[in-house]
């Protein structure tokens, strides 16, 4: 199996989905021939450190502001309902259009996708920390969640045409995983440290970094020929269809509360999005080269790791949302205490990047899965019991270090059952797929959630008490976990702990898996 093929975007066209040897120019192609052992000239290096560096300033950016968010909320005057608009802004401009963002750089080339798109970030980055007005800033994440859509496909199909098959594209690969993860955990420090001085600084960082990329970018990176390509290639009705309705969802869930979920509006609202979904579906069956094609939907396994995924993701990105207006808004922790009490989670992530190939060659993934949404579950139980006056290593370390455990063993294994078993050319539509869910589960789950703390009033923080309506939140997170679980449960049977060696995930699978828990613990 070819790793390219694991990054190339979805096409029911298998030409499109299959990158050819025609679409490299001779620079790139010597490169990938050349490039094969680990001793590497400074200029496969400086290539590397490039794109190693836009996955790192991701994971650092979306780290950063997570931990600023209560800052951004008290000198707005943001309620948690329009707070995490922060979050999901740039989750569905990220998952709505990642596949599309995939089809851009096989078709219009890898080069030119990813230096406008690292661009587009870093000067979106740059007008972000100058802003007041909400909406503006909502918008302007949902610009860089879409900019990261085109950046990570991009950069990781330029690593994987770069390096040939065999231990050097491993070893590339396993550098650009520990790069993403420890993006997201220095997230956390520097966004201590910056918020201590003002959110705005977390903001504005990522953009002169991201500047200083497509500087060296345009040096170090080759250029390649790129394919005929015309608007008919694009699915750009697909793609406005979903990212509409997920819009459309969030928002009508997150405004329930106040509007009434018996309203005219919120029931409109709720309609009008599924009116999309269904008009998506409609475009993916008609289109001549469909975001997805709709039958690889009929793969067990391939469904069950889209769900599973979102359920994940989604219970950690509101646990996290919830969690860090606790402590900074509720008990008074500074943002670099936060940042702090949540990095052992992000530690063991970092950890366990490169280590998971072992476990993922001997044990089957639903097992895994099932062993790592036990970890979050327990972790997120065990929340519950909080209260303002336990200690940090009695109520949340324990919590943290079940939560690094727990996506540490899911996220590879997600990943890795997504792409197993589908046809080479539909690797790219599988992989692209899932991240896909993934960033879904998050924005839904997380209205879910925000809507619950609107309910109980959440706009009215108290210090030194439990946020209104933040044990059903964290209660129906753990709902969410047993939903997973479930569903998992139903997956694993007795014979499936130990696979066969025919049945066993291969080593670049288990890295491509790996690559993709990190971008989506980074967000």
């Amino acid at each position: 199996m070819h790793m390219h093929r694991l990054v190339g975007m979805p096409s029911s066209d298998t030409d499109l989905a299959r990158p050819s040897s025609s679409v490299l120019s001779p620079v790139v192609a010597r490169t990938a021939t050349v490039v094969r052992g680990t001793a590497w000239t400074p200029a496969i290096w400086g290539l590397l450190i490039v794109l190693c560096g836009a996955l790192f300033l991701d994971g650092l950016d979306i780290s950063m502001v997570g931990v600023a968010l209560p800052s951004i909320g008290a000198d707005l005057h943001l309620a948690p309902g329009s707070l995490q608009w922060i979050v999901s802004g740039y989750v569905l401009g990220y998952g709505g259009l990642l596949l599309l963002g995939g089809r851009a750089s096989d078709l219009l080339g890898r080069r030119s996708v990813f230096l406008a798109a690292v661009a587009v970030f870093g000067v979106a980055s740059v007008v972000s920390a100058f802003l007041s007005n909400d909406t503006a800033l909502i918008a302007l994440r949902f610009v860089k969640g879409a900019a990261a859509a085109f950046t990570v496909p991009a950069g990781l199909s330029i690593i994987t045409t770069t390096f040939a098959e065999g231990p050097a594209r491993n070893r590339a690969l396993s550098i650009y995983t520990v790069c993403g993860a420890s993006g997201f955990s220095s997230g956390l420090i520097f966004g201590g440290l910056l918020t201590e001085l003002g959110w705005r600084a977390t903001f504005l960082l990522p953009g002169p970094v991201a500047i200083a990329l497509v500087v060296a970018g345009l040096r170090v990176i080759p250029r390649a020929e790129r394919q005929q390509a015309s608007l008919g290639h694009f699915d750009l009705a697909g793609a406005f269809t979903s990212t509409s309705a997920l819009l459309v969802l969030v928002y009508s869930v997150v405004e329930a509360p106040s509007r009434g979920w018996g309203s005219p509006t919120t029931i409109g609202l709720l309609v009008l999005s599924v009116a999309l979904i269904a008009s998506f579906i409609a475009i993916e069956l008609r289109h001549p080269r469909p975001l997805i094609r709709l039958g690889i939907l009929r793969s067990g396994s391939l469904v069950h790791a889209n769900l599973v995924g979102a359920v994940m993701f989604g219970g950690y990105v509101s646990f996290q949302f919830v969690v860090t207006l606790y402590l900074q808004n509720s008990l008074g922790w500074s943002p670099l205490a936060m940042a702090l009490g949540f990095l052992p989670a992000g530690l063991i992530v970092v950890a366990s990047a490169t280590k998971m190939g072992g476990l993922l060659e001997r044990f089957d993934t639903a097992v895994l899965i099932l062993f790592g949404l036990g970890a979050l579950l327990a972790g997120y139980a065990l929340f519950l019991r909080v209260s303002p006056s336990m200690s940090y290593a009695n109520f949340l370390l324990p919590t943290m270090v079940l939560l690094g455990v727990g996506f540490a063993l899911c996220f590879p294994s997600v990943n890795a059952q997504a792409t197993a078993g589908v046809e080479d050319h539909e690797q790219g539509l599988a992989s692209g797929l899932v991240n896909t869910s993934i960033q879904i589960g998050g924005a839904v789950v997380l209205a879910v959630i925000t809507a619950i703390l609107g309910s109980g009033g959440g706009g009215s923080i108290r210090h030194g008490e439990l946020l209104p309506g933040m044990t059903t939140a964290i209660a129906v997170v753990v709902g969410v976990s047993v939903l997973g679980l479930l569903m998992t449960l139903v997956r694993v049977t007795p014979w499936s702990r130990l696979r066969s060696p025919a049945d066993r995930v291969p080593a670049e699978l288990v890295l491509a898996g790996d690559e993709a828990a990190v971008l989506c613990e980074a967000r």
